[in-house]
């Protein structure tokens, strides 16, 4: 019998190698395979997806409206305050708190309270004068206060504003007068509702004009409001006893926004 050489040890570990290498292939394929199927089948459903996302997100429509409401005053507010000039720092603050003090005192008189008077201001600065040579130089000082008052009786505010500058002299001055309502939670609630009917009527506009229907608000959100239409008031004469007035009405304006969906 003839004799075979018997298979060396390197050839054997080849042989093993190669099969673990062809497993390998072959396993390695299936999982490509497996995972590529899925992601070929899913390929046709993304549009069909997309469309689905699209529809559960309704078209919506956002509006602003804006409403007023009106009211006759029953609150005058008056800046009033005194203001003087003398040489000194000294003697233009004492002059200020005398005539400061005759003011306070009308308005007492005039049967303003305490709690409707508040200082709003109090300065003293000096007064300068242009010598011949070009310079500056402090010839004086200058004292002033100004006090806001509420006059809760309308019929009264001419009066008060005519006694202020029979008290004060040619220190009073009358800076101005703003009319209000005391309350205007009123006056604003009104407002606020002719502003969303305002934002309701466009947005129902909006829906028709583009085919749809008016669905659920979506969100709703408030403005600050504004009052406009406040008067002003120059200084008057001393010797004027009462100064005729037209409070006129006092408008609250508010302004929404709102969102709708539409159906």
């Amino acid at each position: 019998m003839p004799h075979r050489p018997a298979p060396t040890p390197n050839r054997g570990a080849r042989a093993a190698r190669l099969l673990a290498a062809t497993a390998g292939s072959a396993v390695l394929g299936a999982l490509l395979l497996g995972t590529a199927a899925p992601a070929l089948a899913a390929g046709p459903e993304r549009p069909a997806a997309r469309a689905a996302a699209r529809a559960e997100t309704p078209a919506t429509v956002t509006v602003t409206g804006s409403g007023s409401a009106s009211a006759a005053p029953d609150l005058a507010i008056l800046s009033v305050g005194v203001e003087v000039a003398k040489p000194t720092a000294k003697e233009a603050m004492a002059a200020q708190s005398t005539a400061a003090e005759a003011l306070l005192a009308v308005l007492r008189k005039e049967g303003i309270e305490d709690r409707d008077i508040r200082t709003d201001s109090l300065s003293l600065t000096p007064v300068y004068t242009q010598t011949t040579g070009g310079e500056s130089k402090v010839t004086g000082y200058q004292a002033s206060q100004t006090f806001s008052v509420k006059v809760r009786d309308l019929d009264r505010t001419g009066q008060v504003i005519g006694a202020v500058n029979e008290a004060t002299g040619d220190a009073g001055r009358v800076n101005g007068i703003v009319f209000d309502v005391a309350d205007p939670t009123a006056l604003r609630a009104k407002a606020r509702e002719a502003a969303y009917r305002d934002a309701y009527d466009k947005a129902s506009q909006h829906a028709r004009l583009s085919g749809h229907r008016l669905g659920r608000l979506v969100s709703l959100s408030e403005g600050d409001s504004l009052r406009p239409g406040h008067g002003a008031l120059p200084s008057m004469p001393a010797d004027e006893p009462s100064v005729p007035l037209a409070p006129g009405e006092i408008e609250e304006q508010v302004t929404v926004s709102a969102v709708y969906e539409l159906l």
